[in-house]
């Protein structure tokens, strides 16, 4: 298992593999205006499925980090 993979299931271990924005808020503790602004700006990668955000856990804690993403 990865480093990046084992941080992301240590800090982040009550949440899914993939989170939703609202999920993303709570994680960093963040508004939602901040939230889509991490992700518009590719800040935090993440897919778009439609109008909603998929975004790997990984990503998020890999952005806490400071390390490239997947």
């Amino acid at each position: 298992m990865s480093k990046e993979k084992l941080a992301s299931d240590v800090m982040f271990k009550d949440y899914p593999d993939i989170v939703s924005v609202a999920d993303l808020q709570k994680m960093l503790g963040i508004k939602r205006t901040k939230a889509y602004e991490l992700l518009k700006n590719k800040t935090i990668k993440a897919m778009k499925v439609g109008r909603d955000y998929k975004i790997p856990k990984i990503n998020i804690a890999l952005y806490i980090m400071g390390e490239e993403q997947v």
